[in-house]
Formats: structure tokens, sequence, C-alpha cells
């Protein structure tokens, strides 16, 4: 088949476009985004520490990298940097799933084998993972639909959210989705890179668990904050 082994373009550019390629694509890009969801967690947890430090915090983002480069540019640099992966991501993902469906263009006898929870919503969750994403940066980034959307207060900006029960509920659901995404995806990174085998499985299952629900634990802390007064 062609496209399982391309002879055209750069060595690069035709290992992506084979299964493995572009498996190792979507763990090296899921670990970017880890990384990422690691320090953002982080950061959002100073909101326990009130409106002055959570503020200065928020206005660091925009100003890191200064002066070497201007205020702004290392947040964009950091998005671009991100889009670039979620694309990649999405794309691979997208390309090994129409792979997966041409290579079986038969229905499983007697239904598909069984899977578990998270690997079975790993598709439907990306997209409401997506969607998240999406009213996130609409909502306390662009604050255009945030209910105080006040731009330089973005500690008032999160309680005013997670005063209102819909957004509170909404922002629960999508994480406790992602912690699912976030579990199967460490699992999958971690044997296309080689760090699985039978032995291992039981203990990368375990710290798959664990690392997702601590990671999505700790973002979780910030919306029950402002619902039980611990943050106002």
């Amino acid at each position: 088949m062609t496209s399982a082994h391309p002879r055209t373009g750069s060595r690069a550019l035709r290992l992506y476009r084979t299964t493995i390629g572009k498996k190792a694509v979507m763990a090296v890009t899921g670990i970017v985004f880890l990384l990422f969801l690691i320090a953002h967690m982080i950061g959002n947890l100073k909101v326990f520490l009130g409106k002055g430090e959570y503020n200065s915090y928020a206005a660091w983002l925009r100003t890191m990298g200064s002066p070497a480069i201007p205020d702004d540019w290392g947040l964009g640099i950091l998005s671009v940097i991100l889009g670039i992966c979620v694309v990649l991501h999405i794309g691979s993902a997208v390309e090994l799933a129409l792979r997966a469906r041409r290579a079986r263009p038969v229905r499983y006898y007697g239904g598909r084998p069984k899977q578990g929870y998270a690997s079975r919503t790993m598709r439907t969750g990306a997209i409401l993972v997506a969607l998240f994403i999406v009213y996130h940066l609409l909502d306390l980034t662009f604050r255009v639909v945030n209910p105080k959307g006040i731009a330089g207060d973005p500690f008032d900006n999160v309680v005013a959210d997670f005063q209102n029960p819909l957004v509170t509920t909404f922002y629960v659901v999508c994480l406790i989705v992602l912690g699912f995404h976030i579990r199967h995806g460490v699992w999958s990174a971690l044997q296309t890179l080689g760090r699985s085998n039978a032995r291992r499985q039981r203990g990368i299952n375990i710290f798959a668990i664990v690392f997702s629900v601590c990671l999505i634990g700790g973002f979780l802390a910030v919306p029950f904050g402002v619902v039980i007064g611990a943050v106002h």
C-alpha cells in the first residue's frame, strides 16, 4: 500500500504519513498538551491565594518573556505552538480513524470488541473537549460570554462564572470527560513511545488513572472553591 510505505517527500514527511508516525505525533503533541495543562492548573490554584496574587499571575502571563520580547509575544508564541499541536493531533487522529475503517470495511461479527469506557468515548469526548476549549476562550480570555467580563480583573471574572450553577455544571462535566480522555491518552502515548510492555501494563494503568485524577482534581478545585465560598 503506498499510503503505508510512501516513497515521496522528506524522510520526516514519509514517517508522518505512516501509521506509526501518526501515532507518534499524537503521543508527542499529547505530551505538549499535558505539560500546558499542568502549568495551567498550577496557575489556576493561585486563585486560593487571593485576588491580588491571582490577578498578578494573569498579568504575568501577558508579559512573560519581557523585556526580551514585547508584551503578549510570549503568550502569542505559546498559542501558536498549541494551535499547531491541535491541528497535528486532530489531523492524525482523523487519519488513523479513517485508515482503521478502510482496513475493516465489513462490520465486526457479533459487534465490536469490548473496550474500556475511556476508549469507547475517545472521539465523542474529544468533540466535547474542543467545544469546551472554545467556550473557555470566549469566557475567560475574550470575556464575551462571561457574566462579569471586566478586562484586567480575571479573579472577579472567575468568581462570577462559577456563581452560575449552569456554567459550573458545564465546566465540571467537561473536565470529567477531559479526565477520561487524558487517562486513555497517557496510557496510549506510553505504549506508542515504547514505554509499555506486558509486565508494565498494571503500573502504567495505575499511573494514568492517578495522573488524570490529580490533574482534573486541581482544575475542579477552583469551581468548587467558589461554590463553597472558599474563593469569593
